[in-house]
């Protein structure tokens, strides 16, 4: 059998493109989505697979950057991932994410690769490690208080298209010390407000609540709610998209409005971290029927990029051996320094302290996957007696990786 031939997308075939990517994902194709999706579409960093004319296989990557343990780094953010049914089992996948990769390596401008997986046993294969997880939550409302507010709060709503100058202050104000969080220009700010008929569902259009502080607006809170009516009474949901606030009391104030809104019973939230302020400032936890689930995952597409541009929790200085079948460039032993304030890593013929798979230190990247776990599930292997302790609290974080989008 003829292999089929990849190649670079183009601007023409976006529809196509689309067609293929809504079929895969078992949705209907939305021309509202679809201009939200022109926007952000970058058809030259998208890769086809052309049957004779059809395509059958698809995946883009996207120009934005990754807040990471204290810096903000350059990251392919991947996307629209497809083979058609009729031409699975071919190995397009395969070659399609590994020409990816050797693209974004050859570019050398982003020494990482972040994707949200449809399947999580699919991208490991790939070198893509696990490093965040998320909380969703579904709170009863009746049963969940927080504490008393001090003061009366300064609260302002409106649409989130009329309040988007404030929304995008306030996060890109903390973005850099939030792993996980990616950089939003125009046009991601109008996908991770995107309110057509297809996000609504069963829901009402999306509405947003600004905190203003002494210095101004410093925290917000966008959502939406499903009406809901039982024998009983009122059975609304209140659906959170985003709370982002600068400081606890804001964050607590936020949420007492979300947890007040009147007719509700329930409010749901799918992107809380696992250090979320919320399991603690709930006088009930247990009422936030928080289920994990994962999130980001990462692949180290340039060891020496990649460990050179974060930060680390205390001075370290380790020689980790890496394999990585699908780039060779990063397989061998790399020597790491590095601590609260800057880092390098370099290669290096002396012996190693640790050694690994690319996509375990894709799992550790953020801080949110720890070394020592993954070497207690026999993926990591201490070779310095010692090392495994330092390294690893060394890429540990004082904050989870917290991903706030689905890309």
């Amino acid at each position: 059998m003829t292999e089929l031939p990849i190649r670079p997308g183009t601007p023409e075939e976006r529809l196509a493109i689309s067609t293929m990517l809504f079929a895969a994902f078992h949705h209907t194709l939305d021309e509202d989505v679809l201009e939200l999706d022109r926007l952000v579409w970058e058809p030259e960093r998208s890769l086809v697979v052309d049957d004779e004319g059809t395509i059958v296989g698809h995946a883009v990557a996207a120009t934005r950057d990754l807040s990471v343990p204290g810096n903000v780094v350059p990251a392919a953010h991947v996307t629209g991932v497809a083979v058609a049914p009729t031409h699975r089992r071919r190995g397009l996948l395969t070659r399609m994410m590994t020409r990816q990769l050797q693209d974004v390596r050859a570019a050398g401008r982003e020494p990482i690769a972040a994707l949200w997986a449809s399947e999580g046993r699919i991208y490991p294969r790939f070198g893509y490690g696990l490093a965040a997880c998320r909380l969703e939550l579904a709170v009863d409302t009746r049963e969940v208080r927080l504490p008393a507010a001090t003061a009366v709060p300064r609260l302002r709503a409106g649409l989130p298209a009329d309040l988007r100058p404030e929304l995008a202050k306030v996060y890109d104000q903390l973005r850099p010390d939030r792993p996980g969080w990616s950089s939003r220009d125009d046009g991601w700010w109008s996908q991770v407000l995107g309110d057509t008929a297809w996000h609504r569902r069963d829901a009402t259009p999306l509405r947003a609540v600004l905190h203003e502080g002494d210095g101004g607006v410093d925290g917000y809170a966008v959502w939406r709610t499903r009406s809901g009516w039982t024998h009983l009474g009122p059975d609304a949901e209140v659906r959170v998209r985003e709370v982002v606030a600068a400081d606890p009391q804001v964050y607590a104030e936020l949420w007492r409005f979300l947890l007040g809104i009147d007719l509700a019973r329930t409010v749901s939230y799918d992107f809380a971290a696992l250090d979320d302020p919320l399991l603690h400032l709930a006088n009930e936890p247990r009422r936030l029927n928080a289920r994990m689930t994962d999130s980001l995952w990462i692949r180290v597409v340039d060891v020496a990029g990649a460990l050179s541009a974060r930060r680390y929790a205390i001075p370290l200085d380790v020689v980790v051996e890496v394999a990585d079948p699908l780039l060779p460039e990063n397989a061998g032993r790399w020597h790491l320094t590095g601590g609260p304030h800057g880092a390098r890593c370099v290669p290096t013929p002396a012996p190693a302290d640790l050694a690994c798979d690319v996509l375990d230190l894709g799992a550790a990247y953020l801080g949110g996957t720890s070394l020592a776990a993954l070497a207690a599930a026999g993926r990591v292997q201490e070779l310095r007696r010692g090392s495994l302790a330092e390294t690893s609290t060394a890429f540990g974080w004082h904050r989870q990786p917290a991903p706030l989008e689905v890309f």
